[in-house]
């Protein structure tokens, strides 16, 4: 696990570790990957699927300890990165009625299922609650997710959305924002969130502006540019926990790993 191009897998992950389970809430019916014991953790993936360095990720916070849920919700999964896949799925999402990529100051519809979803995972886990995790198109889901009472740890990673609307906009309602700001104020609860500096499709000002939303409670990381992985398929620096990681001990990427899978530890002891 300590070289540089450890998540950068050539070929097809079979997933072959994770279950994988039809899960329906609301009547609605999806594939969700299911693998360890433990809390309940909701993975959202990136773009453009459930990628080998999605799923590495996933067994991360499985094997420190957690029950990973990993809804398909877009993509094939196991699919590695490539910028037609990329590109194939971003047209896909543009003309998704569950996925509101345009939308400032609300949520896509899919964040109701997903809600949906995080009570199934918290009556099937027991415990106090259970963590959710964003990553670039769905980062901001992690926001509005606590909405739902059993969710009590929350991390947006690149928050990308919405795509108009102003680098500050958020991809939540007012009315939300502040349901979700009241509700981290009277259990104590906070919010962590990852970008690297120099990330465009998440900017600066929409860190700015949900610090100013949501007060203290929220703590921001933005990391310098110099400690994304170079052999990343995208060169832009973006994926903070997946295709931008150095898995390796002093990493500025891997000291963010270790924070979150703290804070779940932290806010959702077994």
């Amino acid at each position: 696990m300590g070289v540089r191009r450890v998540m950068m897998q050539a070929g097809f992950d079979d997933l072959a570790d994770f279950e994988r389970r039809s899960m329906t809430a609301l009547g609605v019916s999806r594939d969700v990957f299911v693998a360890g014991s433990g809390p309940g953790v909701l993975i959202m993936q990136e773009m453009p699927g459930i990628t080998p360095q999605v799923a590495a990720f996933a067994r991360m916070v499985r094997d420190a300890g957690f029950a990973v849920y990993m809804p398909l919700l877009f993509g094939e999964p196991g699919r590695p990165f490539s910028p037609a896949y990329m590109l194939g799925q971003t047209l896909r999402m543009c003309i998704s009625r569950e996925f509101s990529l345009m939308a400032a100051h609300r949520a896509s519809p899919i964040v109701d299922w997903l809600r949906a979803l995080a009570v199934q995972v918290h009556g099937a886990c027991g415990g106090r609650g259970i963590g959710a995790l964003g990553m670039c198109i769905t980062g901001n889901f992690a926001l509005t997710m606590m909405l739902e009472p059993s969710v009590r740890a929350p991390v947006l990673c690149q928050p990308s959305l919405p795509a108009i609307g102003g680098p500050g906009a958020l991809h939540a309602s007012r009315e939300d924002v502040e349901t979700v700001r009241a509700r981290l104020e009277r259990e104590d609860l906070t919010l962590l969130a990852y970008r690297f500096e120099g990330d465009k499709l998440c900017p600066a000002a929409r860190f700015t502006a949900l610090e100013k939303a949501l007060g203290p409670r929220f703590l921001g990381r933005t990391l310098p540019d110099s400690a994304a992985n170079p052999d990343a398929p995208l060169k832009q620096p973006h994926s903070v926990v997946t295709n931008h990681l150095i898995n390796e001990a002093g990493q500025p990427t891997h000291s963010a790993v270790q924070e979150i899978l703290a804070f779940f530890r932290a806010r959702l002891p077994a």
